[in-house]
């Protein structure tokens, strides 16, 4: 296919700001089909194209015109209406759109066109109307909770200065943070501005294969990869982020898709991705803003065509929402868009999703719950919910400052995972890897000694269940975790006692019937019966070397209540 010629400014941020509101180009109707449309009064949203850039057509864009002009008609005709209505005092026609299409009569009319995000009513029946009533009401796919394990990845821009955090450009221009001020000073020259880091994004030495047999060694059994971060750039070839994506600028190359396709075809991982609402710096949703989002010029434009491109090409199973930039739920169209993802996506059976769906939504709707960054309540929650936590204790994204204990240990690690799973949620761990595409060799480290541990314990994890007690009352640092179709009681403990005896205060066992083992180890344990309640298991005499595993050893009780 052939491209059209690209300007030299790099990323949408200078582009947008030199020529935006320069003057209003022709729309056509390929543009049109491509995501633009109409907010408020006939105000026309559109996304750069070769009137824009100055330059000829693309050789796709020439002809039609008879169909240009069609579209264009029925735009034009819609507002002409909606003019006219609002001048009688009727009801406006998104009014009576949305009783057409429910949840979406507050996007700009156009929205209503595009063949890829609208199919055909009657041939699906939609379940889920677009509330939260009804979108809270959606079971959770089984998998989500049996998995247990899976793997953040934050990628982008942000990894080549590497700084701090993935949030550099953010503390560097708008809060003017010392550090990051003088890091830039001492190292770039004055005029250097945060596009052109992206050049020097290249992912040299990314290998979706090589990435894939690291997190396949991880144990775990989803992945979520930063297709876009705050900062905008996407890490696909977006036809709503032009020119600040990773196919046109950097890599070259469409990074979300290499991964897609290994972790589909070569693990048994589950494939996800998060997704940032909003961006920093991005001239539509500033506009939005300083209209107190009374305005959608960015949503309507930029963030809903771009997550329908989204699900529609990748197909993840996970889609993790982000960053709502202080904007409410309808400004997000956030239940419209749910309501298409769970009745008429290609992934709405699979499909699971998170609580960042606009300001107030978190820990209150959506699918499982995070309710903030690195949350681990540690007790038992009604609700399902995952932990998002980082290797790295300050960042996200990969940065070179970091010191050797501002990493998690593997036996800090292991707790998290099992205080997590005790208390009825998942655990998304987080590693950063370097612009040019290598997994640093502490994070690759933690994620082996992940599988390791796994191979061992994954028995007490993967697909168990809460029991009456996450932990034990009497011996600290004990967790539970049950399979009650199997009478089974997983006692994981993370302190091997120096006596040999681990008393247990919570199960109720019977003699006779009641069998204990030790996961790695195989043979029956001798335990006895404690009064009031419990019992005291006598582990085995090993030595460091013969021991099943290191970090956490896990006891499986059958026949114990």
């Amino acid at each position: 296919m052939s491209r059209c010629p690209r300007p030299p400014e790099r990323g949408w941020h200078a582009h947008w700001r030199a020529r935006l509101w320069g003057r209003t180009p022709a729309v056509s109707a390929t543009q049109l089909q491509a995501g633009f449309g109409f907010q408020g009064r006939s105000a026309a949203l559109f996304r750069l194209g070769p009137e824009l850039r100055g330059g000829p057509p693309c050789p796709e864009e020439k002809g039609g015109e008879s169909s240009d002009h069609a579209a264009l008609g029925q735009v034009i005709a819609a507002d002409t209406l909606s003019r006219r209505r609002d001048a009688e005092g009727q009801p406006p026609v998104a009014a009576r759109a949305d009783r057409m299409a429910p949840g979406l009569g507050h996007l700009p009319l156009l929205l209503l066109l595009l063949p890829p995000w609208r199919r055909d009513p009657a041939v699906r029946a939609q379940p889920f109307r677009p509330t939260w009533e009804s979108l809270d009401a959606r079971p959770l796919p089984g998998w989500f909770d049996e998995a247990k394990f899976g793997i953040f990845i934050h990628w982008g821009v942000f990894s080549v200065p590497s700084f701090g955090s993935e949030w550099f450009w953010w503390y560097w221009q708008e809060q003017k943070r010392p550090t990051y001020v003088k890091f830039m000073k001492d190292n770039y020259p004055p005029d250097f501005k945060y596009e052109d880091f992206g050049p020097q994004f290249t992912a040299k030495f990314f290998s979706a294969l090589e990435w894939a047999a690291i997190l396949k060694a991880s144990g775990a059994k989803y992945v979520v990869l930063t297709s876009k971060h705050h900062e905008g750039f996407t890490l696909w070839g977006s036809k709503y982020s032009w020119n600040w994506n990773a196919v046109d600028e950097g890599p070259k190359r469409d990074i979300v898709k290499e991964l897609a396709v290994v972790i589909k075809n070569g693990t048994d991982l589950r494939f996800g991705l998060y997704y940032s609402l909003f961006e920093w710096f991005h001239p539509l949703f500033l506009e939005d803003k300083s209209s107190s989002f009374h305005t959608q010029k960015f949503s309507a434009s930029k963030m809903l065509p771009e997550l329908y491109e989204l699900v529609n090409k990748y197909r993840p199973e996970i889609l993790w929402s982000d960053g709502d930039g202080g904007a409410p739920d309808h400004y997000w169209n956030s239940t419209g868009f749910l309501a298409w993802l769970y009745n008429e996506s290609p992934v709405r059976d699979t499909v699971v999703t998170n609580d960042r769906w606009g300001a107030g939504c978190i820990c209150k709707h959506g699918g499982y719950y995070t309710c903030s960054d690195r949350y681990n309540p540690g007790h038992l929650l009604p609700h399902k919910w995952e932990n998002c936590m980082t290797i790295d204790k300050f960042s996200w994204g990969y940065r070179r400052d970091a010191a050797a204990d501002d990493y998690l240990t593997i036996e800090e690690l292991v707790k998290q995972l099992v205080e997590t799973v005790a208390c009825g949620g998942n655990l998304l761990m987080n590693i950063g890897p370097t612009l040019d595409g290598t997994i640093p060799a502490i994070f690759e480290e933690r994620l082996r000694q992940m599988g390791t541990w796994l191979k061992v314990n994954g028995e007490a994890i993967y697909e168990t269940h809460t029991w009456r007690s996450q932990n034990d009352t009497i011996t600290p640092d004990v967790w539970y975790t049950s399979k009650p179709q199997e009478k089974l009681i997983y006692a994981i403990f993370l302190k091997w006692p120096i006596s040999g005896q681990l008393i247990l205060g919570q199960p109720k066992a019977t003699l006779g019937s009641t069998q204990v083992k030790l996961l790695g180890y195989g043979q029956p344990l001798a335990w006895t019966p404690k009064e009031p309640a419990g019992i005291m298991v006598q582990l085995p005499q090993l030595s460091y070397h013969q021991m099943p595993c290191k970090w956490g050893w896990a006891l499986a009780l059958t026949n114990a209540s």
